[in-house]
């Protein structure tokens, strides 16, 4: 209890975690998600500064209702309603695909796009998207992955840490690649020469919109 009101008295999270490596403490925060894999790349940076990641649903927390407008809208709603109900510190990423020709959707629905949950989700939402994208021709099929990273030292906090990460490409005319999920048979990026489903794993995490954030992220909490 004491090292969440010491952090909530308005302490700068950075020195903060710097106190934390010195006394070789850890501080608990809790990542709004129940994605393992999202709590192990959170892990993997945040251990290094001092925190032990959480995910929400190990504290029987659930996800809040997605009112946002934007992708940072989104992750401190979330991050926000995670803080409130665990007591810690919070953290929460809000990503998506935006593409051009479409005003920036799917955006904040690439999740629903289709508006099918369960196994069919990602082939449906990549067959409207294919529909949507029918008769635009291949100059203007520009897209990005988003992936924006919110830390909040406590529920009110006026000044949360932001970490954004892009990685700019076009949409394919048809998938190609048998590796990750979502948008990646489609998302063609010319960093590779390939869509991110013809890539190694870890490869494309090295360049991914989310590891991207999470660079920014660390950059931030080590300045």
């Amino acid at each position: 209890m004491f090292l969440v009101f010491f952090i909530g008295r308005g302490y700068n999270i950075r020195h903060f975690s710097t106190a934390l490596k010195r006394a070789k403490m850890k501080q608990k925060i809790v990542l709004a998600t129940g994605n393992k894999g999202k709590v192990k790349e959170m892990a993997d940076v945040l251990s290094d500064f001092g925190f032990e990641v959480v995910a929400q649903t190990d504290l029987g927390i659930d996800s809040p209702e997605e009112t946002g407008l934007t992708f940072v809208e989104n992750a401190i709603l979330k991050a926000r309603y995670a803080a409130e109900k665990s007591g810690l510190p919070a953290i929460a990423d809000d990503s998506g695909l935006v593409v051009d020709a479409l005003n920036g959707a799917p955006g904040l629905y690439s999740a629903r796009y289709a508006g099918v949950d369960g196994e069919q989700a990602d082939a449906k939402n990549r067959e409207k998207l294919l529909a949507e994208l029918a008769n635009v021709p291949t100059e203007q099929r520009k897209a990005k992955f988003v992936s924006t990273i919110v830390l909040l030292q406590h529920p009110t906090d006026p000044s949360p840490i932001i970490a954004q990460g892009e990685c700019h490409g076009m949409i394919a005319f048809e998938e190609k690649g048998d590796n990750g999920f979502g948008y990646d048979s489609l998302f063609f990026s010319p960093e590779t020469g390939c869509t991110f489903a013809e890539l190694e794993t870890v490869d494309k995490k090295k360049i991914s919109h989310r590891a991207r954030a999470l660079a920014m992220l660390k950059t931030k909490l080590g300045a």
